[in-house]
């Protein structure tokens, strides 16, 4: 049984996210998205509430295999509190690999036995970023494309 881990802040949770999520799905037997508390970011959202929201949309594309859990620590201790080898991420560009491809090297000093699955973004995430959501929300921009509809209300509601 492969157990995969995908990790982030999802803040906010994305079209983009839920598509790799959804692809996670399909790749690997479980798949624990793990809402990572960070503390050099200041939120939009409460990491309870990007649970909340992320569960929902996860249950709305039938991912029985999928669950939702906050953590705050190092995301190779919750992988191996569980058992899971494999950590999930996905990448939009060069810049991302580049960031992402060091952090899994760091990864497996701290768990020799960790691996990382790099997933592409489909083209049509390739410009969704969550600096982009929070630059339109600040101008009350449409969103409607980068989020699905709970949470785009979510976050018009902080507005």
């Amino acid at each position: 049984m492969i157990r995969a881990v995908f990790p982030g802040s999802f803040d906010p949770p994305t079209l983009g996210h839920l598509n790799i999520i959804s692809r996670g799905a399909v790749l690997f037997d479980s798949l624990d998205v793990v809402v990572a508390v960070n503390t050099r970011k200041t939120p939009l959202l409460k990491p309870q509430q990007i649970k909340i929201l992320l569960e929902e949309q996860i249950r709305d594309l039938r991912l029985s295999s999928v669950r939702v859990v906050v953590h705050n620590g190092l995301i190779v201790n919750y992988c191996r509190s569980i058992n899971a080898n494999v950590l999930l991420r996905g990448v939009r560009s060069s810049s991302d690999f580049n960031y992402e491809f060091e952090l899994s090297i760091l990864n497996k000093q701290l768990n020799g036995g960790m691996e990382t699955v790099f997933l592409p973004t489909e083209p049509r995430y390739l410009v969704l970023r969550s600096s982009t959501i929070k630059e339109l929300l600040k101008y009350r921009g449409d969103i409607s494309e980068m989020v699905p509809p709970a949470v785009e209300k979510a976050l018009f509601e902080l507005t």
